[in-house]
Protein backbone atom coordinates (compact mmCIF):
# COMPACT_ATOMS: atom_id res chain seq x y z
CA UNK A 1 0.00 0.00 0.00
CA UNK A 2 1.40 3.67 -1.07
CA UNK A 3 0.29 6.43 1.15
CA UNK A 4 0.22 8.44 -2.62
CA UNK A 5 -2.32 6.23 -3.72
CA UNK A 6 -4.99 8.26 -1.41
CA UNK A 7 -3.54 11.27 -0.81
CA UNK A 8 -2.24 14.26 -2.68
CA UNK A 9 0.47 15.83 -0.81
CA UNK A 10 3.88 17.87 -1.80
CA UNK A 11 6.97 16.39 -1.19
CA UNK A 12 6.58 15.69 2.94
CA UNK A 13 9.51 18.13 4.27
CA UNK A 14 11.65 17.54 7.09
CA UNK A 15 13.34 20.70 9.22
CA UNK A 16 12.93 22.37 5.97
CA UNK A 17 14.00 26.61 5.98
CA UNK A 18 9.96 26.41 5.41
CA UNK A 19 9.00 24.77 8.94
CA UNK A 20 6.06 23.64 7.24
CA UNK A 21 4.72 19.99 6.35
CA UNK A 22 2.16 19.70 3.91
CA UNK A 23 -0.28 16.79 4.06
CA UNK A 24 -3.76 17.04 2.62
CA UNK A 25 -6.27 14.43 1.30
CA UNK A 26 -7.70 15.33 -2.03
CA UNK A 27 -11.24 15.89 -1.21
CA UNK A 28 -12.79 19.23 -2.28
CA UNK A 29 -9.33 20.77 -0.71
CA UNK A 30 -5.84 20.44 -2.01
CA UNK A 31 -2.59 20.82 -1.87
CA UNK A 32 -2.09 23.42 -5.14
CA UNK A 33 -4.78 25.59 -3.51
CA UNK A 34 -2.85 26.08 -0.72
CA UNK A 35 0.22 26.81 -2.09
CA UNK A 36 -1.03 29.01 -4.79
CA UNK A 37 -3.12 31.15 -2.70
CA UNK A 38 -1.27 31.07 1.01
CA UNK A 39 2.31 30.60 0.09
CA UNK A 40 3.11 34.01 1.98
CA UNK A 41 0.72 32.99 5.15
CA UNK A 42 2.39 29.28 5.53
CA UNK A 43 5.56 30.80 5.46
CA UNK A 44 5.19 32.80 8.51
CA UNK A 45 3.61 31.45 11.98
CA UNK A 46 0.22 33.33 11.60
CA UNK A 47 -2.57 31.22 9.45
CA UNK A 48 -6.22 32.86 8.69
CA UNK A 49 -8.73 30.43 7.93
CA UNK A 50 -12.59 32.00 6.55
CA UNK A 51 -15.32 29.84 5.58
CA UNK A 52 -14.73 27.86 8.59
CA UNK A 53 -17.61 25.64 9.64
CA UNK A 54 -18.39 25.51 14.06
CA UNK A 55 -20.84 23.75 16.08
CA UNK A 56 -22.71 26.61 17.55
CA UNK A 57 -25.57 24.80 19.46
CA UNK A 58 -28.14 21.57 19.31
CA UNK A 59 -31.80 22.30 17.91
CA UNK A 60 -34.33 20.81 19.80
CA UNK A 61 -37.74 19.50 18.94
CA UNK A 62 -40.07 18.17 22.34
CA UNK A 63 -37.12 17.77 24.59
CA UNK A 64 -34.77 15.33 21.81
CA UNK A 65 -31.86 16.92 20.08
CA UNK A 66 -32.89 16.67 16.48
CA UNK A 67 -30.16 18.28 14.92
CA UNK A 68 -26.90 20.06 15.79
CA UNK A 69 -26.53 24.00 14.23
CA UNK A 70 -23.61 25.08 12.82
CA UNK A 71 -22.16 28.53 11.33
CA UNK A 72 -19.32 30.16 9.63
CA UNK A 73 -16.35 31.73 11.31
CA UNK A 74 -12.92 33.11 10.38
CA UNK A 75 -10.57 31.68 12.17
CA UNK A 76 -6.78 32.79 13.58
CA UNK A 77 -3.75 31.35 14.30
CA UNK A 78 -0.41 32.30 15.43
CA UNK A 79 2.32 30.20 16.99
CA UNK A 80 0.14 26.51 16.89
CA UNK A 81 -2.66 28.71 18.98
CA UNK A 82 -6.21 29.78 18.46
CA UNK A 83 -5.64 33.67 18.79
CA UNK A 84 -9.10 35.08 16.91
CA UNK A 85 -12.90 33.27 16.32
CA UNK A 86 -14.44 35.78 14.31
CA UNK A 87 -17.82 35.96 12.11
CA UNK A 88 -17.08 34.64 8.85
CA UNK A 89 -15.37 37.35 5.64
CA UNK A 90 -16.28 35.64 3.07
CA UNK A 91 -13.75 37.74 1.14
CA UNK A 92 -10.85 37.98 3.55
CA UNK A 93 -7.29 37.32 2.44
CA UNK A 94 -7.44 33.18 3.94
CA UNK A 95 -7.31 30.10 3.33
CA UNK A 96 -10.69 29.12 2.12
CA UNK A 97 -12.07 26.16 4.31
CA UNK A 98 -14.74 25.98 1.73
CA UNK A 99 -17.19 25.65 4.81
CA UNK A 100 -15.74 21.72 5.56
CA UNK A 101 -16.41 21.35 9.97
CA UNK A 102 -13.50 22.44 12.19
CA UNK A 103 -12.66 19.70 15.02
CA UNK A 104 -10.15 18.94 17.19
CA UNK A 105 -7.16 16.20 15.72
CA UNK A 106 -7.53 12.98 16.22
CA UNK A 107 -5.55 10.83 18.84
CA UNK A 108 -4.93 7.06 18.53
CA UNK A 109 -4.44 5.85 21.99
CA UNK A 110 -3.10 2.01 21.39
CA UNK A 111 -1.30 1.78 18.46
CA UNK A 112 2.07 0.00 17.66
CA UNK A 113 3.92 1.99 15.49
CA UNK A 114 7.32 -0.09 16.08
CA UNK A 115 6.21 -2.79 14.08
CA UNK A 116 4.79 -3.27 10.63
CA UNK A 117 4.68 -4.23 7.19
CA UNK A 118 3.30 -1.20 6.41
CA UNK A 119 5.36 0.91 3.54
CA UNK A 120 7.02 -2.13 2.20
CA UNK A 121 5.69 -5.03 -0.02
CA UNK A 122 2.48 -6.06 1.03
CA UNK A 123 2.06 -9.60 3.60
CA UNK A 124 -0.83 -10.93 4.63
CA UNK A 125 -0.75 -12.56 8.08
CA UNK A 126 1.41 -15.63 8.79
CA UNK A 127 -1.20 -18.75 9.75
CA UNK A 128 -1.10 -18.84 14.13
CA UNK A 129 -0.43 -22.42 16.25
CA UNK A 130 0.09 -22.15 20.25
CA UNK A 131 -1.89 -18.82 20.89
CA UNK A 132 0.19 -15.79 22.39
CA UNK A 133 3.14 -17.41 23.02
CA UNK A 134 2.98 -19.33 19.61
CA UNK A 135 3.31 -15.33 18.06
CA UNK A 136 6.55 -14.59 20.67
CA UNK A 137 8.36 -17.45 18.80
CA UNK A 138 7.25 -15.59 15.54
CA UNK A 139 8.59 -12.71 16.30
CA UNK A 140 11.56 -14.32 17.78
CA UNK A 141 12.24 -15.68 14.24
CA UNK A 142 11.13 -12.44 12.27
CA UNK A 143 11.96 -9.32 14.31
CA UNK A 144 15.52 -8.90 13.41
CA UNK A 145 14.67 -8.68 9.64
CA UNK A 146 11.86 -6.10 10.79
CA UNK A 147 13.98 -4.08 12.60
CA UNK A 148 16.21 -3.50 9.56
CA UNK A 149 13.83 -0.88 7.81
CA UNK A 150 10.94 -0.38 11.42
CA UNK A 151 12.53 3.68 11.28
CA UNK A 152 10.96 3.61 7.52
CA UNK A 153 8.17 1.90 8.15
CA UNK A 154 7.54 3.81 10.97
CA UNK A 155 7.69 7.12 9.61
CA UNK A 156 5.65 5.64 6.69
CA UNK A 157 2.23 4.42 8.93
CA UNK A 158 2.30 8.00 10.89
CA UNK A 159 1.93 9.52 7.45
CA UNK A 160 -0.93 6.84 7.41
CA UNK A 161 -2.42 8.26 10.53
CA UNK A 162 -1.52 11.71 10.06
CA UNK A 163 -3.91 11.31 6.61
CA UNK A 164 -7.07 10.44 8.64
CA UNK A 165 -6.37 13.47 11.15
CA UNK A 166 -4.44 11.71 13.69
CA UNK A 167 -1.85 13.96 15.03
CA UNK A 168 -1.03 11.94 17.93
CA UNK A 169 -0.35 8.44 19.60
CA UNK A 170 0.64 6.25 22.11
CA UNK A 171 2.89 3.62 20.98
CA UNK A 172 3.40 0.45 22.37
CA UNK A 173 7.18 -0.41 21.81
CA UNK A 174 8.90 -3.86 21.77
CA UNK A 175 11.28 -4.65 24.85
CA UNK A 176 12.31 -8.19 25.07
CA UNK A 177 15.48 -10.18 24.50
CA UNK A 178 15.23 -10.44 21.08
CA UNK A 179 15.25 -6.94 19.51
CA UNK A 180 16.12 -6.05 23.26
CA UNK A 181 16.19 -1.35 23.36
CA UNK A 182 16.59 -1.24 19.61
CA UNK A 183 13.22 -0.90 17.95
CA UNK A 184 12.83 1.59 20.85
CA UNK A 185 15.74 3.31 19.83
CA UNK A 186 14.41 2.75 15.81
CA UNK A 187 11.17 4.47 16.57
CA UNK A 188 12.81 7.35 18.30
CA UNK A 189 14.27 8.45 15.54
CA UNK A 190 11.19 8.31 13.12
CA UNK A 191 9.10 10.61 15.82
CA UNK A 192 12.43 12.63 16.25
CA UNK A 193 11.95 12.84 12.04
CA UNK A 194 8.09 13.77 12.58
CA UNK A 195 8.37 15.69 15.54
CA UNK A 196 7.37 18.96 13.70
CA UNK A 197 4.13 17.41 12.53
CA UNK A 198 3.33 14.59 15.20
CA UNK A 199 3.48 14.01 19.03
CA UNK A 200 3.52 10.53 20.76
CA UNK A 201 3.81 9.28 24.43
CA UNK A 202 5.78 5.45 24.28
CA UNK A 203 5.12 2.40 26.46
CA UNK A 204 7.67 0.17 27.27
CA UNK A 205 6.25 -3.11 26.09
CA UNK A 206 7.30 -6.85 27.38
CA UNK A 207 5.63 -8.27 24.30
CA UNK A 208 7.50 -11.80 24.80
CA UNK A 209 6.44 -11.48 28.62
CA UNK A 210 8.47 -10.17 32.11
CA UNK A 211 9.91 -13.14 32.88
CA UNK A 212 8.96 -15.99 30.30
CA UNK A 213 11.65 -14.45 28.11
CA UNK A 214 13.35 -12.00 31.16
CA UNK A 215 12.93 -9.17 29.70
CA UNK A 216 13.50 -7.41 33.36
CA UNK A 217 17.25 -5.76 32.68
CA UNK A 218 15.60 -4.50 29.12
CA UNK A 219 12.46 -3.16 30.66
CA UNK A 220 14.96 -1.14 33.50
CA UNK A 221 16.51 -0.14 30.47
CA UNK A 222 14.06 1.67 28.32
CA UNK A 223 12.54 3.16 31.75
CA UNK A 224 15.40 5.39 31.63
CA UNK A 225 15.31 6.12 27.70
CA UNK A 226 12.22 8.89 27.65
CA UNK A 227 9.18 6.50 27.65
CA UNK A 228 6.02 7.46 29.24
CA UNK A 229 3.98 4.41 30.56
CA UNK A 230 5.23 0.23 31.35
CA UNK A 231 4.07 -2.27 29.83
CA UNK A 232 2.57 -5.98 30.18
CA UNK A 233 0.92 -8.49 28.59
CA UNK A 234 -1.09 -11.19 30.08
CA UNK A 235 0.86 -12.15 33.37
CA UNK A 236 -0.91 -15.46 34.15
CA UNK A 237 -1.08 -16.78 31.09
CA UNK A 238 2.45 -15.53 29.80
CA UNK A 239 4.12 -15.22 32.74
CA UNK A 240 2.35 -17.51 35.02
CA UNK A 241 2.30 -15.54 37.91
CA UNK A 242 0.09 -12.51 38.04
CA UNK A 243 0.84 -10.64 41.29
CA UNK A 244 4.62 -11.39 40.74
CA UNK A 245 4.54 -9.74 37.26
CA UNK A 246 1.81 -6.67 38.10
CA UNK A 247 4.38 -6.13 41.62
CA UNK A 248 7.61 -5.79 39.19
CA UNK A 249 5.31 -3.54 36.46
CA UNK A 250 3.73 -1.22 39.26
CA UNK A 251 7.57 -0.91 41.00
CA UNK A 252 9.52 -0.02 37.86
CA UNK A 253 6.94 2.78 37.27
CA UNK A 254 7.02 4.06 40.46
CA UNK A 255 10.81 3.66 40.49
CA UNK A 256 10.80 5.79 37.24
CA UNK A 257 7.90 7.99 37.73
CA UNK A 258 5.78 6.71 34.92
CA UNK A 259 2.48 5.32 33.86
CA UNK A 260 0.61 1.64 33.46
CA UNK A 261 -0.44 0.42 30.45
CA UNK A 262 -1.01 -3.34 30.22
CA UNK A 263 -2.72 -5.69 27.86
CA UNK A 264 -5.10 -7.88 28.89
CA UNK A 265 -6.66 -10.54 26.44
CA UNK A 266 -7.26 -13.03 29.20
CA UNK A 267 -11.26 -13.07 29.07
CA UNK A 268 -11.60 -15.66 32.39
CA UNK A 269 -10.93 -16.22 35.65
CA UNK A 270 -7.24 -14.93 35.58
CA UNK A 271 -8.52 -11.69 33.74
CA UNK A 272 -10.73 -11.20 36.62
CA UNK A 273 -8.36 -11.49 38.86
CA UNK A 274 -5.48 -9.51 37.47
CA UNK A 275 -7.99 -6.10 36.78
CA UNK A 276 -8.50 -6.05 40.53
CA UNK A 277 -4.98 -6.85 41.37
CA UNK A 278 -3.81 -3.82 39.71
CA UNK A 279 -6.85 -1.54 40.50
CA UNK A 280 -5.70 -2.58 44.27
CA UNK A 281 -2.00 -1.39 44.06
CA UNK A 282 -3.34 1.41 42.13
CA UNK A 283 -5.47 2.51 45.42
CA UNK A 284 -2.24 1.69 47.47
CA UNK A 285 -0.02 3.67 45.34
CA UNK A 286 -2.09 6.85 44.84
CA UNK A 287 0.39 8.66 42.52
CA UNK A 288 -0.61 6.24 39.72
CA UNK A 289 -3.77 7.07 39.64
CA UNK A 290 -4.99 8.96 36.54
CA UNK A 291 -2.08 7.33 35.06
CA UNK A 292 -2.81 3.40 34.89
CA UNK A 293 -4.57 2.05 32.17
CA UNK A 294 -5.77 -1.84 30.98
CA UNK A 295 -5.52 -2.25 26.99
CA UNK A 296 -8.31 -4.81 25.61
CA UNK A 297 -9.71 -5.44 28.79
CA UNK A 298 -11.50 -8.34 27.17
CA UNK A 299 -13.00 -9.78 30.48
CA UNK A 300 -14.94 -6.95 30.92
CA UNK A 301 -17.20 -8.07 28.01
CA UNK A 302 -17.70 -11.30 29.72
CA UNK A 303 -18.59 -10.63 33.38
CA UNK A 304 -22.51 -10.86 34.13
CA UNK A 305 -24.05 -6.87 34.25
CA UNK A 306 -23.70 -6.78 38.16
CA UNK A 307 -20.08 -7.64 38.37
CA UNK A 308 -19.55 -5.01 35.21
CA UNK A 309 -20.88 -2.76 37.38
CA UNK A 310 -18.71 -3.45 40.10
CA UNK A 311 -15.68 -3.42 38.50
CA UNK A 312 -16.19 -0.33 36.24
CA UNK A 313 -17.42 1.52 39.38
CA UNK A 314 -13.81 0.43 41.33
CA UNK A 315 -12.20 1.39 37.83
CA UNK A 316 -13.68 4.83 38.23
CA UNK A 317 -13.02 5.15 41.64
CA UNK A 318 -8.88 4.24 41.00
CA UNK A 319 -8.63 6.81 38.16
CA UNK A 320 -7.82 4.07 36.04
CA UNK A 321 -8.60 4.00 32.08
CA UNK A 322 -9.66 1.40 29.45
CA UNK A 323 -7.89 1.46 25.99
CA UNK A 324 -10.13 -0.56 23.83
CA UNK A 325 -9.98 -1.37 19.97
CA UNK A 326 -13.80 -1.68 20.36
CA UNK A 327 -14.08 -5.70 19.39
CA UNK A 328 -16.68 -6.60 17.47
CA UNK A 329 -18.41 -10.08 17.11
CA UNK A 330 -19.03 -11.97 20.28
CA UNK A 331 -17.19 -9.87 22.23
CA UNK A 332 -18.77 -6.35 23.16
CA UNK A 333 -17.00 -4.21 25.61
CA UNK A 334 -19.53 -1.95 28.60
CA UNK A 335 -18.28 1.04 26.97
CA UNK A 336 -21.63 2.77 28.16
CA UNK A 337 -21.36 1.30 31.81
CA UNK A 338 -17.63 2.52 31.64
CA UNK A 339 -18.68 5.59 30.97
CA UNK A 340 -21.29 5.94 33.98
CA UNK A 341 -18.30 5.81 36.51
CA UNK A 342 -16.30 8.45 34.21
CA UNK A 343 -14.03 5.67 33.29
CA UNK A 344 -11.34 7.11 30.59
CA UNK A 345 -11.77 4.82 27.72
CA UNK A 346 -9.52 5.60 24.88
CA UNK A 347 -9.50 3.66 21.11
CA UNK A 348 -6.70 2.98 18.77
CA UNK A 349 -5.92 1.27 15.77
CA UNK A 350 -3.32 -1.11 17.60
CA UNK A 351 -1.81 -3.09 14.88
CA UNK A 352 -1.90 -2.10 11.05
CA UNK A 353 -0.80 -4.81 8.42
CA UNK A 354 1.47 -6.76 9.96
CA UNK A 355 1.79 -10.45 11.83
CA UNK A 356 -1.36 -9.98 13.52
CA UNK A 357 -3.62 -7.86 11.58
CA UNK A 358 -4.36 -7.39 8.09
CA UNK A 359 -7.43 -4.86 8.47
CA UNK A 360 -5.80 -1.67 9.85
CA UNK A 361 -7.34 1.40 8.75
CA UNK A 362 -5.23 3.91 10.53
CA UNK A 363 -9.00 5.60 11.32
CA UNK A 364 -9.98 6.28 14.81
CA UNK A 365 -12.95 8.04 13.70
CA UNK A 366 -14.07 4.95 12.31
CA UNK A 367 -13.58 3.36 15.82
CA UNK A 368 -16.20 6.44 16.53
CA UNK A 369 -18.35 5.10 14.37
CA UNK A 370 -17.88 1.05 15.34
CA UNK A 371 -18.55 2.16 18.70
CA UNK A 372 -21.88 4.26 17.90
CA UNK A 373 -23.14 1.17 15.92
CA UNK A 374 -22.33 -1.48 18.16
CA UNK A 375 -24.28 0.77 21.06
CA UNK A 376 -26.85 1.80 19.06
CA UNK A 377 -25.64 5.33 19.52
CA UNK A 378 -28.52 6.78 16.44
CA UNK A 379 -29.53 9.68 17.99
CA UNK A 380 -28.08 12.79 16.91
CA UNK A 381 -27.09 13.83 20.49
CA UNK A 382 -25.66 10.51 21.04
CA UNK A 383 -23.74 10.58 17.82
CA UNK A 384 -22.19 13.66 18.72
CA UNK A 385 -20.99 12.32 22.03
CA UNK A 386 -19.47 9.33 20.40
CA UNK A 387 -16.89 11.75 18.84
CA UNK A 388 -14.93 12.06 21.72
CA UNK A 389 -13.45 8.75 21.97
CA UNK A 390 -11.70 9.72 18.85
CA UNK A 391 -10.86 12.88 19.98
CA UNK A 392 -9.27 11.95 23.77
CA UNK A 393 -12.70 13.38 25.47
CA UNK A 394 -12.70 16.61 23.62
CA UNK A 395 -15.81 17.68 22.12
CA UNK A 396 -17.31 20.98 20.78
CA UNK A 397 -20.61 21.38 22.69
CA UNK A 398 -20.80 20.15 26.11
CA UNK A 399 -23.69 17.77 26.73
CA UNK A 400 -26.51 20.93 26.83
CA UNK A 401 -25.33 22.13 23.67
CA UNK A 402 -22.99 24.66 25.37
CA UNK A 403 -20.24 25.84 23.24
CA UNK A 404 -16.97 24.68 24.69
CA UNK A 405 -14.26 24.27 21.67
CA UNK A 406 -12.55 26.08 20.26
CA UNK A 407 -11.44 28.71 22.51
CA UNK A 408 -9.03 31.52 22.32
CA UNK A 409 -6.09 30.22 23.76
CA UNK A 410 -6.43 26.63 22.92
CA UNK A 411 -3.60 24.45 20.87
CA UNK A 412 -4.34 24.32 16.60
CA UNK A 413 -4.62 20.98 17.02
CA UNK A 414 -7.19 20.75 14.32
CA UNK A 415 -8.70 18.76 11.31
CA UNK A 416 -11.45 19.50 8.29
CA UNK A 417 -14.05 17.37 7.88
CA UNK A 418 -16.14 17.10 5.00
CA UNK A 419 -19.43 17.14 7.41
CA UNK A 420 -21.67 19.37 8.61
CA UNK A 421 -21.26 18.28 11.90
CA UNK A 422 -19.65 15.77 14.40
CA UNK A 423 -22.87 13.38 14.87
CA UNK A 424 -22.54 13.47 10.53
CA UNK A 425 -19.09 13.02 10.77
CA UNK A 426 -19.56 9.97 12.96
CA UNK A 427 -22.07 8.63 11.07
CA UNK A 428 -20.64 9.13 8.07
CA UNK A 429 -17.25 8.59 8.71
CA UNK A 430 -16.26 11.67 6.69
CA UNK A 431 -13.24 12.69 4.37
CA UNK A 432 -10.72 13.84 6.56
CA UNK A 433 -8.93 16.93 5.25
CA UNK A 434 -5.46 18.22 7.46
CA UNK A 435 -2.65 20.36 6.62
CA UNK A 436 -0.02 19.66 9.62
CA UNK A 437 2.11 23.24 10.63
CA UNK A 438 4.44 23.84 12.90
CA UNK A 439 3.79 20.29 14.76
CA UNK A 440 0.26 21.36 14.64
CA UNK A 441 -2.39 19.69 12.58
CA UNK A 442 -4.06 22.66 11.57
CA UNK A 443 -5.95 21.97 8.92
Amino acid sequence: MNIQDNISRKDFLKNSTFAMAGLVVSQGLSSQNFQEENDISLLKEKLSFKNVRLETGFEYEEGEVIATKTALFLIEIDNGKITNIAPNQPNAKAIDAKGYLMLPSFRDMHIHLDKTFYGEKWQATRKRTNGVKGMIALEQKILPELLKTSTYKAEKLIELLQSKGTGFARSHVNIEPTSKVQSLKNLQKALENKKNSFGAELVAFPQHGVFYTDSVPYLKDAAQMDIDFIGGVDPFTIDGAIEKTIDFTVQLALDNNKGIDIHLHEAGESGLKTVEYLIEKVNENPVLKGKTFVSHCFVLGKLEKPKQEEIAEKLGAAQMGIASTIPIGSLIMPIPTLYKYNVKVVTGNDSIIDHWNTYGTGSVLQKANLMAQLYAYNTEFLLSRSLKIATGDILPLDDKGNQQWPKIGDKANVVFLDATCSAEAVARVSPVTSLCHEGKIVF
